[in-house]
C-alpha cells in the first residue's frame, strides 16, 4: 500500500517557528535591562524544577545570529519571538532602554537578511518587576502601562516587524499566575484572577488602539485553546465541560469577538467576580487582524465540584499516547477547534502560532544527532490535521512549530525539551534533531511530499 502524501497547502501558507524571550535569551539583565516578575518568581527557591532560571538559558542574546543562520539552513519562512517588556522599558514605564530595543533591532535585521518574517509577540508572561510591585495586572493601569510600552516597540520596529501580537495566553497568565500559583507571579486568589484576565484584555485592545494610529501592517493576539470532552454522557459531565469551555476558551474571545463575558462566569466566580465597567468592552473588542492559536492537546472533563472555578477536572484516557507533559497526542482536537472558532467566532485569519511537544532527548547529541521518532510522529499528524481544516474551509495561513529550541520551560525548569533544536545546556551547541529535518522537508515540499 503506497503511502498517501499530505495534501499541498496554500501557496502562500507560512511555516515557522516560535519561542519567546524569557526562555532563551539568558542575559536577564545585560545591557541595562531591568528585572522581570519571571526573574523574580525563579529566583524564589522551590517555584521552579531544581531551582532554574532563565538567566543563561540558550544564550540566544549573544548567539541570535547563529540561531538565525540555523533557521536559514532549516528553511524556515518566519520566526515568531517575544519582545521582553523589561529589556525596553526597564522600569516597566517611563525610561527607554537603547540598548534592549537595539538587541531586538539587530535580530529583526538578521531575520530579514535571512529572508524570514518576523512576528513579534509584545508580551509572553515576563512583565517587569518595577511594574508587578505596583499590583501587576491588577492595576487597572496596567492597559496604559502596556500602550505606552507598545508605541515604543512600534515606533522603533513596525515597517521591518509586518506581524505583531499583543499578548501570548492570557489564561496561562491568569490561571497560573493569579489562581494556583504555579507561574509568576505566584497568586493563589479566585477574587484576582478575573481581575487579573480582565485587564490583560484591556491591554491588548489598549495596544491595538495604538497601533491603529501608527502601524501600517497586522496585529492580532494570542490563545491557547483546548476542545473540550464529556468523560462520559452524564448531565454533571456535560455541564462539567461546558463550564470549563468557558473558562478556558470562551472567556478570552468572546471579550475580543462579541463584546462580554460568557454567561457562566459569574456562576464559576460566585461572589469573586466583578461588575466590570461596559465601556471596558469598547476597548477589549478592537478588530483585529488575525488571531493566533496555540494547541497541544485536549480536555476530557469530569464533574469534580472541589476543584475551584471550573468545578471539573480533566481526565485521561486509557491507554493513550502522551508527551512528557502528560498530555495526550490528540490531532483530531486541532481540526475540531479550528472548526468551531470559525463557526463561532467567524472568517478572522488564523495562525497556529504554537503546536509540538516534548518527549525524552538525551542531555548530549551523541555523534552529532538526535533521533525523535515521537516528536515526528506528532508533528506529521497535526500537519495532517491542518490540512483537513482548510480543506473544510477554515482561513488558516500559516503553522509555527514550538520550539524552534529547547529551552527553560517556565516551572519545569530545563527538565522539558518542546525543540526541534536540540541545545546542550554545558556547551550551548546547538543540533537540529531529526525532526527539525522532517519539518525542512514539510517546508520545502508546502506539505505535499510528505508520506503518513
Amino acid at each position: 500500500m503506497n503511502p498517501k502524501p499530505l495534501r499541498r497547502f496554500p501557496e502562500n501558507f507560512l511555516w515557522g517557528a516560535a519561542t519567546s524571550a524569557y526562555q532563551i535569551e539568558g542575559a536577564t539583565l545585560a545591557d541595562g535591562a531591568g528585572p522581570s516578575n519571571w526573574y523574580r518568581f525563579s529566583h524564589t527557591r522551590n517555584r521552579v524544577v531544581d531551582n532554574e532560571s532563565g538567566d543563561i538559558a540558550c544564550d540566544h542574546y549573544n548567539r541570535y545570529l547563529e540561531d538565525v543562520s540555523l533557521m536559514r539552513e532549516l528553511g524556515l519562512q518566519s520566526y515568531r519571538f517575544s519582545i521582553a517588556w523589561g529589556r525596553v522599558l526597564p522600569e516597566g514605564a517611563g525610561r527607554t532602554n537603547q540598548k534592549g530595543l537595539d538587541f531586538y533591532k539587530r535580530l529583526v535585521d538578521a531575520l530579514l537578511e535571512a529572508g524570514i518574517e518576523p512576528m513579534a509577540t509584545l508580551f509572553h508572561w515576563d512583565m517587569p518587576a518595577a511594574l508587578d510591585d505596583r499590583g501587576g495586572w491588577l492595576n487597572r493601569d496596567s492597559a496604559e502601562w502596556f500602550a505606552d510600552y507598545a508605541k515604543v516597540v512600534f515606533q522603533a520596529l513596525d515597517g521591518r516587524v509586518k506581524r505583531w501580537a499583543t499578548l501570548n495566553e492570557p489564561w496561562v497568565v491568569t490561571d497560573g499566575g493569579y489562581l494556583f500559583g504555579t507561574m509568576a507571579p505566584g497568586h493563589s486568589s479566585p477574587f484576582e484572577t478575573p481581575i487579573a484576565a480582565h485587564n490583560l484584555l484591556r491591554a491588548h485592545g489598549a495596544a491595538v488602539s495604538v497601533y491603529r494610529a501608527l502601524g501600517e501592517h497586522e496585529i492580532g493576539v494570542v490563545v491557547n485553546l483546548e476542545p473540550k470532552y464529556p468523560a462520559s454522557a452524564s448531565a454533571e459531565d456535560v455541564e462539567a465541560t461546558k463550564r470549563s469551555d468557558a473558562y478556558m476558551n470562551r472567556q478570552y474571545l468572546d471579550p475580543l469577538f462579541f463584546g462580554s463575558y460568557p454567561e457562566e462566569m459569574a456562576e464559576l466566580y460566585g461572589e469573586a467576580w466583578p461588575d466590570f465597567p461596559a465601556t471596558d468592552f469598547d476597548l477589549i473588542r478592537q478588530r483585529i487582524d488575525f488571531l493566533g492559536i496555540n494547541y497541544y492537546s485536549r480536555g476530557i472533563m469530569k464533574a469534580d465540584p472541589d476543584n475551584i472555578v471550573e468545578r471539573a477536572r480533566r481526565v485521561s484516557r486509557p491507554h493513550a499516547s502522551v508527551t512528557s507533559m502528560g498530555w495526550e497526542v490528540f490531532p483530531q482536537g486541532l481540526t475540531d477547534i479550528l472548526l468551531w472558532v470559525k463557526e463561532r467566532y467567524g472568517d478572522t485569519p488564523l495562525y497556529i502560532t504554537e503546536n509540538g511537544a516534548a518527549f525524552y532527548d538525551p542531555p548530549k547529541a551523541e555523534e552529532g544527532k538526535i533521533d525523535d521518532p515521537l516528536r515526528i510522529d506528532y508533528l506529521r499528524k497535526h500537519i495532517r490535521a491542518i490540512a483537513d481544516a482548510i480543506e473544510r474551509g477554515v482561513n488558516l495561513r500559516g503553522y509555527y512549530v514550538w520550539s524552534f529550541l529547547d529551552n527553560f520551560e517556565w516551572a519545569q525548569g530545563f527538565s522539558k525539551r518542546f525543540g526541534i533544536v536540540h541545545v546542550d545546556y554545558e556547551t550551548q551547541r546547538r543540533t537540529a534533531k531529526a525532526s527539525a529535518r522532517f519539518y525542512a522537508d514539510v517546508i520545502r515540499t508546502n506539505g505535499s511530499g510528505i508520506s503518513e
